[in-house]
């Protein structure tokens, strides 16, 4: 039984009574090294072995983007409704209630405007972790409040897109929100405001086919999963094999559909040249 305890100063202390190291205090990349979180935090949650994107949301971004991570964030206090009492393995209610819980937010996306290297910019930002970042009617309403004050104060509005697509439990409402945010875009177009469009991992559905794919710019991070249907659901209604990762940000740069991929430890400074380029213009 010697072997099940330890002894620190005459004390003896069963084995399943020692402290063991926090969760989430080291992260294992995907080729195997393990990292501490502390570094991986200040390499942008970009993996330095290889580098991998790790998905990240709001905070992070925001962190990332806004000097001195201050910022001001807009319709913080929006969540979605249950217009036609959607009930699956549970209420649509208690699954926003149990996701507000968990995820600290109020719906899939957040928006905020601040400095980034002391240029305005207006940032919406989608969070995966929310029902996996679907777009309700809340996201659309966000979104265009997002647009309505870039016109109002004539700032860049950035978006970046994570999600899974279209939520299901809002029916017609949350498809609505294609042609919503679309039109709202439209308006910024004619203001001449510069819209970039950051399509992440994974950016899919209805969130592909309308606002993530609108930008002035569109860009991707490295290795980003970016479609609107699954690889079966497209190789079953065309017939035919698929080229291997056809739906990878680096299969879609080729093929002309984004303008460029930008590493996420650059994504500020790229963003700053960018923008600095477009007033002068």
């Amino acid at each position: 039984m010697a072997w099940f305890t330890r002894k620190d100063k005459g004390i003896q202390t069963p084995t399943e009574a020692k402290k063991e190291a926090p969760d989430g205090l080291w992260y294992k990349t995907p080729s195997g090294k393990i990292i501490h979180t502390r570094e991986l935090k200040n390499n942008r949650y970009v993996s330095p072995e290889d580098g991998y994107h790790v998905r990240i949301g709001s905070k992070e971004y925001f962190e990332i983007l806004f000097d001195n991570n201050e910022f001001t964030e807009l319709d913080a206090n929006l969540s979605s409704a249950d217009p036609y009492g959607f009930v699956d393995s549970k209420p649509y209610t208690e699954r926003i209630a149990a996701s507000q819980k968990k995820t600290g937010l109020t719906d899939a996306v957040r928006t905020a405007t601040g400095k980034m290297n002391g240029l305005d910019l207006t940032v919406s930002c989608m969070d995966f972790a929310f029902i996996g970042g679907s777009m309700g009617s809340v996201v659309g309403e966000k979104i265009a409040r997002a647009i309505d004050y870039c016109l109002k104060h004539k700032t860049p509005f950035l978006m970046i897109s994570k999600s899974g697509g279209a939520r299901m439990m809002e029916s017609s409402l949350s498809l609505m929100q294609m042609a919503k945010t679309s039109a709202k875009l439209a308006l910024l177009s004619e203001a001449k405001i510069p819209y970039i469009s950051l399509l992440t991992d994974p950016t899919t559905g209805g969130v592909t086919a309308s606002y993530a794919m609108l930008g002035d710019f569109n860009i991707a991070e490295p290795g980003a999963l970016i479609g609107f249907a699954g690889p079966r659901v497209i190789r079953e209604t065309i017939g035919k094999d698929l080229p291997k990762g056809f739906q990878s940000a680096e299969f879609v740069l080729d093929h002309g559909f984004l303008d460029f991929i930008v590493d996420r430890r650059d994504l500020k400074a790229r963003l700053t040249t960018l923008l600095n380029m477009l007033r002068k213009k």
